[in-house]
């Protein structure tokens, strides 16, 4: 099937995903983060303050996403999307109301929990339930299609926060992130009506079709696919949540990162759509091993080299590897897992990404209040990065094994 019968045949249920995926953006840490110097000067904060505070109400999302995620096995796809989109926008008015910490706090929260959280969740839980792998069933392409929601969103958001905020403030900017959010719930709510059966090929049984989140957990195997797709979420939060910070110590504008992330949408646009014909022609297992290779690299350029071509050549390596990193995020567990239970075993998942997501962001802002030097951190974030390849390698026949079930 050409990728344009495929986009035609299966519209509603792509822009579904790409409608949760991009609104997923205002919870992200790439779009917080833009109002991360606004919010330490409101509320009187240092970085490790609001580092410190940033981890907390992300780990304690995570904890509640454990808890709600596998309602998605049970819900149907509208509730799931409505409830995502009504409660993101609540945490944005939140956060463009509040005065006293505990506000900050409870908007931050929200934003998280059905942000990163409960949206991105519950968008691959239902690609991955309504697509089969190979060819024929199209999950990796569906995936990356509906992945280039979260890749708009990070294009034109960064631009976007910093024309509205030099015209309505950081406040009224997320007042209209709130407003948009309400626009947008009629559109979910056509989109999401009705649900798909999956198309497998011919003869083909899905495979490990019968494992249930306690299996999972108790899989020696897991950890190491954890420690897999566990970087991009870390590192990528890390780098753009300090990105100002970094920014001060190579002298460079307030506003490189942000002119960066168009060549990081296009660069990552090309990485989706390959990836999803890669994985649906060769599996999600056979990619993972080689993934993280740019990423890592591009750590290691942006620790050591200082001019602002550095910002520019970081973004294109991350991209490359984000790319296949959002295909992989919804295409590897139901390949090696199965779809019956992918709720609730994708609600034990993603919340130890949004950890570690948290992670980031918090050590790397103590450490530098303790004085480490910075770019020793990107250093070693790229090096753990590199060091994976023969590990993943090594456990590739076990991987293939739980596939095959």
């Amino acid at each position: 099937m050409s990728a344009f019968s495929f986009l035609t045949r299966n519209a509603r249920w792509l822009a579904g995903g790409f409608l949760l995926l991009f609104a997923s953006s205002f919870g992200q840490s790439f779009f917080v983060a833009l109002s991360g110097g606004d919010i330490r000067r409101d509320f009187g904060l240092s970085n490790g303050d609001f580092g410190l505070l940033y981890m907390g109400v992300t780990i304690a999302s995570a904890f509640a996403l454990a808890w709600i995620g596998p309602v998605v096995d049970r819900w149907p796809a509208r509730r799931s999307a409505l409830v995502a989109l009504a409660a993101l926008g609540l945490g944005a008015l939140a956060l463009a109301l509040s005065r006293h910490g505990l506000g900050l706090v409870a908007a931050l929260f929200a934003l998280r929990l059905f942000g990163q959280g409960f949206a991105v969740h519950a968008a691959y839980t239902l690609l991955g339930r309504w697509f089969g792998p190979s060819r024929e069933g199209g999950r990796g392409r569906a995936v990356s299609f509906a992945s280039l929601g979260l890749n708009t969103g990070q294009a034109l958001l960064p631009l976007a926060f910093t024309a509205g905020a030099a015209w309505l403030g950081w406040r009224g900017v997320w007042l209209s992130v709130a407003v948009l959010l309400g626009f947008l719930l009629p559109l979910a709510a056509c989109l999401f009506a009705r649900e798909r059966q999956p198309e497998t090929a011919a003869g083909a049984v899905p495979p490990a079709e019968g494992w249930t989140r306690a299996q999972v957990l108790r899989d020696p195997l897991f950890p190491l696919l954890l420690m897999a797709m566990l970087p991009p979420a870390f590192i990528s939060n890390t780098i753009l949540f300090h990105q100002v910070y970094l920014g001060e110590l190579r002298g460079w504008s307030p506003g490189l990162f942000a002119s960066a992330f168009p060549l990081y949408a296009l660069v990552t646009v090309g990485s989706l759509l390959l990836a999803g014909r890669l994985v649906d022609r060769f599996s999600a297992r056979a990619l993972l091993p080689f993934y993280l290779l740019p990423l890592g690299l591009g750590c290691l350029v942006l620790g050591t080299v200082e001019g602002p071509v550095a910002a520019f050549l970081f973004m294109a390596l991350y991209a490359l590897s984000d790319g296949v990193s959002l295909t992989l995020f919804g295409t590897l567990w139901p390949e090696v897992y199965g779809v019956r239970h992918l709720g609730a075993i994708r609600s034990a998942i993603v919340p130890l990404m949004v950890l570690a997501a948290a992670l980031g962001p918090g050590l790397a802002g103590v450490l530098i209040d303790r004085g480490v030097p910075y770019p020793l951190l990107l250093g070693a974030m790229g090096v753990y990065c590199l060091a994976l390849l023969p590990l993943l390698l090594a456990a590739r026949p076990a991987v293939e094994k739980r596939a095959a079930g």
